[in-house]
C-alpha cells in the first residue's frame, strides 16, 4: 500500500478494529456470526502492510462481555489499546486490572435493543463514575436516531464519550436528523469524539454527513478507523478502501493527518 505524499511521515492510528476466533462463545441471537477467525497476529500483519502504527481493538457485540481474547491480544503488542463490554455491576478491581493491561474504555452495545437501559439508575451512575475516575471513555454503539436518548445522561456523568461510524446518521434525513444534531451539540461541549469510520455501512449520504461533521466541529474531535475486518461485508470492503475514503473525504492535508493519527494517538496512547 502506498499512501499519498501528505501521509508519508504521519503516525497512523486505526481507532476501531476487531479481533476474534471462530470458537469464541457467541451471545444469543448475535447481530453477526462470523465463521472465521481474525486474530491479533492477522491484525498486526494488516497494520504493517498498510503502514499503520497503532490500533484500538473495539469489543464486539456478538461476543458480549467475553473480553478474554481482546485482553490476551493487548498483551502481545504495545501498539494496541482496547475497549471492553461490561456489565455495569463490574467491580473497580476488575477495571483497574484491565486498565493496566491496556484497556481504555467500555463499549455500550445498545444497538438493536428493544428498550434502552436506564442510565440514571444506581448501577449505571456508579459504573460511569468509575469510568470517569479511570479517565476511560464510553464507546457508544447505537443507532443515530437514538443518540438524543443517551447523550444527555452520559454528558451529565462527566465521562468521555466516543461515537462510532459518524454517528450512524439516519439514511434519509442525514445531517438534518435530530440524532446528527444531538451529536454536534455533544461534540461542541468538549468531552465527545467521533470516529470517521464505517462509511460502507451507512448508505449514500455517509460522505456528506462526514464532511458536515468536519465543517461543524473542532477537527481534534475526529478520529479515523477502518472497522477491519469488515464483518458482514468482507467480500466488498478492503483496508485500502477505508484509507482512501478518508483521503477523498477530507480535502485539507494537515487536518487529514490529525484525523488519521494524531488525535487518536493522544486520546488512547498518551
Amino acid at each position: 500500500m502506498t499512501f499519498a505524499i501528505s501521509m508519508a511521515d504521519a503516525v497512523l492510528v486505526d481507532a476501531h478494529v476487531h479481533v476474534f476466533t471462530r470458537d469464541m462463545p457467541l451471545v444469543p441471537n448475535p447481530r453477526h456470526s462470523p465463521d472465521y477467525s481474525f486474530t491479533v497476529e492477522q491484525l498486526l500483519d494488516t497494520m504493517d502492510r498498510h503502514g499503520v502504527h497503532y490500533a484500538v481493538i473495539a469489543a464486539a457485540s456478538p461476543w458480549g462481555d467475553y473480553n478474554d481474547y481482546v485482553l490476551e491480544s493487548l498483551g502481545k503488542s504495545a501498539r494496541l489499546r482496547g475497549t471492553i463490554i461490561a456489565d455495569p455491576a463490574v467491580e473497580k478491581v476488575s477495571l483497574d486490572a484491565m486498565h493496566a493491561a491496556g484497556m481504555r474504555g467500555v463499549r455500550l452495545p445498545f444497538i438493536g435493543l428493544p428498550e434502552l437501559p436506564d442510565l440514571d439508575s444506581w448501577n449505571y451512575r456508579k459504573f460511569l463514575r468509575r469510568l470517569v475516575d479511570l479517565d476511560w471513555h464510553v464507546h457508544v454503539h447505537i443507532e443515530g436516531p437514538r443518540l438524543p436518548a443517551v447523550l444527555p445522561l452520559l454528558e451529565q456523568s462527566g465521562v468521555k464519550i466516543v461515537i462510532d461510524h459518524i454517528g450512524r446518521p439516519d439514511p434519509v434525513s442525514g445531517t438534518a436528523s435530530e440524532g446528527f444534531q444531538a451529536m454536534l451539540r455533544s461534540v461542541r461541549k468538549g468531552r465527545t469524539w467521533v470516529k470517521m469510520s464505517g462509511a460502507y455501512r451507512l448508505g449514500a449520504n455517509a460522505r456528506e454527513c462526514a464532511q458536515a461533521l468536519y465543517r461543524e466541529v473542532d477537527v481534534d474531535r475526529l478520529m479515523w478507523a477502518s472497522d477491519c475486518p469488515f464483518v458482514g461485508a468482507e467480500s466488498t470492503m478492503t483496508y485500502e478502501a477505508a484509507i482512501t475514503w478518508l483521503e477523498e473525504t477530507i480535502p485539507d492535508a494537515a487536518d487529514r493527518r490529525r484525523i488519521f493519527g494524531g488525535n487518536a494517538l493522544r486520546f488512547y496512547f498518551s
